[in-house]
């Protein structure tokens, strides 16, 4: 089965790898995803009462956990939100899901991209973390196209236990992400 194609790909070939690249004196030295989080701003809730329930339909399919509100914590007049208001969702997923998900989305959903040549390999913020944003949810098989309201993006962060960005590089592409060449 695929699912466990990619834990099992990282323990049996990324993590022996790993140590003889950056030469690490432990197993526990190396880096490994701790969690994936999904995040999806909702700024057109605030007109529209029915998105909410449409973007928590469409993230509980492609994730297979149900999404927490995430709400404003402040009033800002210009933007006509108050505080309270939902403004997003988002999802963390951990363990066989997480490992289901990244599987999913590496060899399903980013290749559907259109004109995709890779994803970039500059989105690392410092620490060994990446984050990927996702113009449509269409690039997902389980959304049906002809029952979504809206395309909307997505922001696919995903946290490592790496100390700097090229470990946590090395990590993603021993993992089959698609980065594109400098």
């Amino acid at each position: 089965m695929v699912l466990t194609s990619l834990r099992k790909q990282y323990a049996d070939e990324v993590v022996p790898a790993l140590i003889k690249e950056f030469e690490y004196s432990s197993v526990m030295q190396v880096p490994r995803i701790t969690k994936v989080v999904v995040n999806v701003g909702l700024g057109e809730a605030l007109d529209n009462a029915k998105a909410i329930e449409f973007a928590v339909n469409d993230i509980t399919a492609i994730t297979g956990q149900k999404p927490v509100l995430t709400k404003a914590k402040n009033s800002i007049a210009s933007f006509k939100l108050r505080e309270g208001r939902v403004i997003g969702l988002k999802v963390t997923l951990r363990g066989e899901r997480m490992w289901a998900f990244l599987t999913r989305l590496i060899h399903v959903a980013l290749p559907r991209t259109r004109d995709f040549q890779g994803i970039s390999p500059d989105s690392f913020d410092g620490r060994g973390n990446y984050t990927l944003g996702l113009r449509e949810q269409l690039i997902f098989p389980e959304i049906d196209y002809d029952r979504i309201d809206k395309i909307r993006g997505m922001e696919v962060s995903i946290v490592t236990t790496a100390q700097q960005d090229e470990e946590g590089r090395r990590l993603l592409s021993m993992l089959g992400m698609p980065f594109w060449e400098n």
